[in-house]
C-alpha cells in the first residue's frame, strides 16, 4: 500500500520503504497523493480554473477523446508509469474507458480494462461503511468510545468512533513507526495481525486531543475493523462480504484473507525499497494494511462503488449525510467525513500501496465517475503518480472541478493530501494499504 497511504496512500506518507509502504496505504491515502503537477493535453500546467455556480462537464465526443489519449500518454510518458486504466462516465454525454502501457514488464503483456488492482487506502471507503451499516443496525454508535470495544488505546476513553473515522482521533500511524518499517521491509510476505500492528502505533503517545484537528493516521481504520468484528460476530471480511460487497453486487472486489491475488490481474512495482532499487510488488503480503488498505478491485465494480458510497445508496439518508459531514484538513479544496473526501467536488477516496495506486471518485454535480489504477506507487516530484492523471483528466473533462491534491509530506501520519491512501496506493493520500 505504499502503506496505505493514500488518502495518503494507504493513506501514509511518504519515505524510503518502511515509510514508504505506509505512505501508499494512505492511500493511499487520499490527500497525500494530490498532484500539483497536472498537464493539459499540450503538455503545460493544467490551471486552476474557477468554479462558478453551474457546473459543466465536456461531452466525451472524439475530439475530446482525442485530448485524453494525449494528455494521458504524455504523464505515462512523464511519470514512468508502466501502465494505467482510465475510466470516465457521464450521463448523457458519454464513456471513456481506456487501458494504456504493460501490465507486466518482463512479458511486455498490455495492460486491460478488465484487471484486478490492489487498492490501498480505498479500502477505507468499505470498512467504514461496514460500521456505518452497523450504525444503522444499531449495533454500534457513532459516538460511542473505542474503549467500549477495543482494549488499551491510549485516551481511548475520549476518543469516538466518529472521530476514528474522520481521522480526528490523535493517535499515531503505526506505518510512521520506524520498527515497523524495519519489520515490513525485512519481510515483505510476513503475515502481520492487527494486535501487532497496534502495538507499534501505542509504543508513541497521543499526539493531540480528539476532535483538534485533522492527521490522517491508518491506526484510526485497524481500530475500526476491530468494531467491526466485535459488533458483528463476524470477521472483517465475512463482514465486508455480508454487509457490503454482496448487497453492491461488487463480485470481483474482496478483501483477501492473505497475498491471494486471483487472475487475471496486473504486476505491480515499487522502487520505494531501502536501496531504491525497483522491486516487483504484486505478491506482497497485504495483512499490514488490513482494514486500511487490504482490497483488490477493478475498473468495473470500482465504477459502481463511486456512486453507491458517494449518494449513500446502503446507508440511511441521514447516516449518509453524516457521512458527507465534511471537515476542514488543511489541504485547499479538500475536507475528510467519515472515510471519504470532498476534492474539488469530487467525492470519494484514493488508494496507494507497494505496486498499486488508485482514484475512484463521484461528482455529483455532473453523476460523472472517474476511476484510475495504475501498476506503480512510485512518486513524480513529490506528488502520487495517480494525482497526476487525475489532474490531467479533469482539465480537460471537467475544468470547473479539477482534481488536486498537494504533494505528501514527509511523515505519512499526515495526509498530503488516501486519503487513500493509497497505500492505501493510495494517500489524502494515502496509501493506507
Amino acid at each position: 500500500m505504499s502503506r496505505t497511504h493514500t488518502w495518503h496512500r494507504t493513506g501514509y506518507g511518504r519515505t524510503r520503504y518502511g515509510r514508504a509502504a505506509a505512505v501508499t496505504l494512505a492511500a493511499a491515502g487520499l490527500l497525500a497523493a494530490a498532484a500539483c503537477t497536472g498537464l493539459t493535453s499540450s503538455g503545460s500546467p493544467a490551471a486552476h480554473p474557477t468554479a462558478t455556480s453551474e457546473p459543466s462537464a465536456r461531452s466525451l465526443d472524439p475530439a475530446v477523446s482525442q485530448r485524453l489519449d494525449k494528455a494521458i500518454t504524455q504523464v505515462l510518458r512523464q511519470t514512468g508509469v508502466p501502465g494505467v486504466i482510465v475510466g470516465v462516465w457521464q450521463p448523457g454525454k458519454g464513456d471513456y474507458i481506456r487501458a494504456f502501457g504493460v501490465a507486466d514488464k518482463s512479458s511486455g503483456k498490455a495492460m486491460s480494462q478488465d484487471l484486478r488492482m490492489r487498492i490501498g487506502s480505498e479500502t477505507k471507503t468499505f470498512t467504514v461503511t461496514a460500521l456505518l451499516r452497523l450504525v444503522d443496525e444499531g449495533k454500534v454508535g457513532l459516538d460511542d468510545p473505542i474503549s467500549d470495544y477495543v482494549d488499551g488505546v491510549p485516551n481511548g476513553e475520549n476518543i469516538t468512533l466518529r472521530q476514528l473515522a474522520e481521522m480526528r482521533s490523535g493517535l499515531y500511524s503505526y506505518t510512521d513507526d520506524p520498527a515497523f518499517d524495519k519489520a515490513l521491509m525485512a519481510d515483505p510476505d510476513r503475515v502481520f495481525t492487527p494486535q501487532q500492528l497496534l502495538d507499534y502505533a501505542f509504543d508513541h503517545p497521543v499526539g493531540f486531543q480528539p476532535g483538534e484537528k485533522f492527521q490522517y493516521s491508518n491506526t484510526n481504520t485497524i481500530l475500526l475493523g476491530l468494531v467491526i468484528e466485535k459488533a458483528s460476530g463476524r470477521s472483517l471480511r465475512e463482514d465486508l462480504d455480508r454487509s457490503v460487497l454482496g448487497p453492491a453486487g461488487l463480485d470481483d472486489t474482496l478483501f483477501p484473507e492473505g497475498a491471494e491475488f486471483p487472475e487475471p490481474h496486473a504486476q505491480g512495482y515499487t522502487d520505494q525499497t531501502p536501496d531504491g532499487e525497483e522491486a516487483n510488488a504484486t505478491d506482497w503480503d497485504p495483512s499490514w494494511a488490513w482494514a486500511a488498505g487490504a482490497m483488490i478491485s477493478d475498473l468495473q465494480d470500482l465504477r459502481e462503488w463511486a456512486r453507491i458510497v458517494a449518494t449513500g445508496t446502503l446507508l440511511k439518508p441521514a447516516t449518509q449525510a453524516q457521512r458527507l459531514r465534511m471537515l476542514p484538513t488543511g489541504f485547499p479544496g479538500t475536507g475528510y467525513g467519515l472515510g471519504i473526501f470532498e476534492n474539488h467536488g469530487w467525492i470519494g477516496h484514493n488508494g496507494s500501496l507497494p505496486g498499486y495506486q488508485s482514484v475512484t471518485v463521484y461528482l455529483p454535480e455532473t453523476k460523472a465517475t472517474m476511476v484510475i489504477l495504475t501498476n506503480t506507487d512510485n512518486p513524480y516530484q513529490g506528488s502520487e503518480n495517480s494525482t497526476v492523471f487525475a489532474k490531467a483528466i479533469t482539465g480537460i473533462v471537467t475544468p470547473e472541478n479539477v482534481y488536486s491534491l498537494p504533494p505528501a509530506p514527509a511523515s505519512s501520519a499526515q495526509p498530503t493530501a488516501s486519503a487513500a491512501s493509497s497505500g492505501a496506493s493510495g494517500s489524502a493520500e494515502e496509501s493506507a494499504g
